[in-house]
């Protein structure tokens, strides 16, 4: 018997090899292997299973079968299959995006030592240790002052080899010695299980409802949830979960942040318990491993995580939620596959008969363009729960605000100021949100102008006063602010302009001496244990200000916040792309949503330096459908997604001739058009430098009338890039294709 193998490789060649007799029985199509690949041994994934091989040369033996027991559904195959052929990457990549190297369901966790003292001891026996041993005896009377076995590697205050100690206490019967699995505990990652009764409105019932019928039909069925923030979408999750749970199938729940997963893993778990799994980047190798293997047994029904999410092992999968489905985190542009979970899940959830809810206050313009087209069924949430109020809404033009004050590049207005200072007073919370880390996104020389930037990149670097560090937000690249002068013309007068995170916080701690103030942002958050720790701590009322990134913009419930200020609206908004204006709208409307979600009513404070742009005007007055008609007009006008298909080629390398003269290869060697084709290009990138490549890109948009499911462009693109870096073998740069782009910069 022979497979067919495919490797994590850049082509899409499989490669023969013989299956040893001993595991003829074990092996099936979607089984991962190791065989030897050239002078390595390579995991691999079959992809079909011969009983004659065509193949003339020398074939070579797999070597051994990664787990031991069939864990691709006939389902999860074929959307390993959709991926592959939908976003042009090898079978192979894809199984190593699906099925992570390192996990396996032959997983055993770690084993460690533990210790216990017996129940009697001969006292007599133990006194002469003090003298004989004195190690065994300082270790042996620490020992028994505990009722519970001790972690051996606990003793090493005693000893550096406290198990050698411990096996003498146990040859002279002074003590127990006994390994023990270890299971690698999560449970920190998540707040403690929120006991909340979840008690439906009317229009809660309602749409829970819907979702039941669905479920009981086991068909495949699209919903797009449109819930105002605070209308209890997230009582709604549970509830389906929980019908789909009694219906013996399976669940998954896409986030897009991980400072959402502690919360709602909360909830979950004080309703679903033990059948609750968590995953995303923030797990350590073993929490991975021991989590997967036990989705892949069955022991988790239900999956709670980022996007690789959708990915997870689970059978009988009857509901998939995305929450905030919006979120451009979705998406993954690198490596390959350069896929987009949202659009994943659909495609598993129609393979499955599952149902499917995009869920969101602010769906995406091609969710509510689709529910319009009778693409998506709508369910609606249009009032908060138990009766609160949307939140008042205050606009602060900061060029008003500089010509009446004389102050230039004001942080902090005075109007927000005073609103911080009365919501404190009456002890209430503050949520402020600066999309910016560091302390100053720009520092430029005073004397000639230069602008500190990355080497890697063309953009300036961000300095990090905590640190005095310079970072690329980017690439990563940092270097410590040593000298403080202008690299350009040595002068010591450096300009920091703009305001980060870290100055925020800084100028909050000098304006509030008496709050407490905490920062969640990716410096503070570099583990999953910092992410629950600070949200514990603002939920608990510890906090009175939580001061952060887009990361807290969205999903979060804390009843005592009741006002949050949004510092520096414009930020993004005037970027050269088709997508800003709908970004910037959605993270106002989702960060006023987190302002008096309960019975307190809320405020909300928008500073801006565009107070007569529509996005800013319409985020203000919490109008959503006023927004998304006007930004259709202009899709439609430019003819943009949700109007047409749209593909991007880059071309990337370290050589920007090179790159430039391939772009330009290539856009001359590209042959066919059809009607409703537009190609754009070749051109450089909006940041045309980035982690030391220089990039240009080439557009593609086909019009929905003519290529209404968007196979004709994926044809095209197909027979002009299928293979192209094979094509190009030394051109010494990278060309990613990339399908249904969330940004063209």
């Amino acid at each position: 018997m022979f497979a067919e193998v495919a490797f994590p490789i850049s082509n899409f060649k499989t490669f023969t090899y013989e299956i040893p007799k001993n595991l003829i029985a074990e092996i099936h199509i979607g089984s991962r292997v190791v065989a030897p690949f050239r002078k390595r041994q390579l995991e691999g994934i079959i992809v079909n299973i011969l009983k004659n091989s065509s193949f003339k040369g020398e074939t070579r033996l797999i070597n051994k079968l990664i787990d031991n027991y069939q864990i691709v559904t006939p389902e999860l195959w074929e959307l390993i299959n959709w991926i592959s052929n939908y976003y042009m990457t090898p079978l192979g990549q894809v199984a190593k995006t699906v099925f992570p190297k390192s996990l396996s369901t032959r997983y055993k966790p770690q084993t460690l030592w533990f210790v216990k003292s017996r129940n009697a001891i001969d006292l007599l026996r133990f006194e002469e240790l003090k003298n004989r041993a004195p190690k065994q005896y300082e270790i042996l009377k620490f020992i028994t002052k505990e009722s519970y076995p001790l972690q051996v590697s606990s003793l090493k205050n005693f000893a550096s080899n406290p198990l050698q100690i411990c096996r003498s206490l146990e040859q002279n019967n002074f003590v127990k010695l006994f390994e023990k699995e270890v299971i690698p505990n999560s449970d920190h990652l998540s707040f403690s299980s929120i006991n909340k009764k979840i008690i439906l409105d009317e229009y809660q019932e309602e749409v829970a409802n819907s979702i039941k019928k669905s479920l009981e039909s086991s068909t495949y069925n699209p919903y797009l949830l449109h819930g105002v923030t605070g209308s209890g979408k997230t009582e709604i999750y549970i509830e389906a979960v929980r019908y789909c749970l009694e219906r013996d199938k399976t669940a998954i729940i896409l986030l897009p942040e991980i400072s959402l997963t502690p919360q709602i893993a909360g909830r979950f778990k004080s309703v679903f318990g033990n059948k609750v799994a968590l995953w995303h980047s923030k797990l350590n190798q073993q929490q991975r491993s021991w989590t997967w293997k036990e989705i892949c047994k069955g022991t988790f029904r239900v999956v709670i995580g980022a996007r690789s999410a959708i990915f997870s092992p689970l059978k009988s999968l009857g509901l998939i939620v995305i929450d905030e489905e919006q979120e451009a985190s979705f998406r993954q542009d690198s490596p390959s596959p350069r896929y987009h979970a949202r659009d994943v899940a659909l495609i598993r959830a129609r393979l499955n008969k599952a149902v499917i809810l995009l869920a969101s206050a602010t769906p995406s313009l091609e969710s509510y363009y689709n529910h319009k087209k009778k693409k998506l069924k709508y369910l609606n949430l249009a009032n908060r729960f138990g009766g609160a109020k949307q939140p008042k809404v205050h606009l602060v033009d900061m060029l008003k605000e500089q010509e009446e004050t004389g102050k230039f590049g004001q942080v902090i207005s005075g109007f927000l100021q005073n609103k911080i200072e009365e919501r404190l007073n009456k002890r209430e919370q503050v949520i402020l949100l600066q999309n910016r880390r560091g302390f100053s996104p720009i520092i430029k020389c005073g004397e000639c102008g230069e602008v500190t930037m990355c080497p890697n990149c063309n953009v300036a670097f961000s300095y990090h006063k905590k640190t005095n560090i310079l970072l690329c937000h980017f690439c990563g690249f940092s270097k410590i602010n040593e000298n403080q002068s202008c690299s350009e013309c040595d002068s010591k007068n450096l300009l920091y302009f703009g305001a980060g995170t870290q100055k925020v916080q800084a100028l909050l701690e000098n304006t509030f001496p008496g709050a407490s103030i905490e920062r969640l942002d990716m410096d503070t958050t570099t583990s999953g244990i910092n992410i629950t720790k600070i949200l514990t701590a603002f939920y608990s009322g510890e906090i009175d200000i939580l001061l952060g990134t887009p990361m807290i913009a969205k999903g979060l419930d804390f009843p005592n916040a009741t006002l949050v200020g949004i510092i520096n609206a414009d930020q993004g908004l005037h970027l050269p792309d088709f997508r800003s204006g709908e970004r910037i709208f959605q993270l106002i409307y989702q960060a006023s949503g987190r302002s008096g979600r309960h019975q307190k009513q809320g405020e909300v404070v928008i500073q801006t330096y565009s107070s007569d742009n529509p996005v800013i005007k319409c985020a203000a007055k919490l109008d959503m459908d006023k927004y998304y008609e006007i930004a259709l007009k202009e899709r439609e006008e430019l003819d943009y997604p949700p109007f047409s298909w749209l593909s991007k080629i880059e071309i990337a390398g370290e050589n920007y001739q090179r790159v430039s003269n391939l772009a330009s290869t290539i856009s001359k060697k590209i042959s066919g058009e059809y009607d409703g084709l537009r190609i754009l290009g070749p051109a450089p990138c909006y940041i045309e430098k980035l982690r030391g490549h220089y990039r240009f890109q080439i557009i593609f948009k086909s019009q929905k009338v003519i290529d209404p499911n968007g196979k004709k462009l994926h044809s095209f693109i197909k027979a002009n890039f299928h293979n192209i870096n094979q094509i190009y073998p030394n051109s010494q740069s990278r060309i990613n294709i990339h399908f249904d782009p969330l940004s063209l910069i």
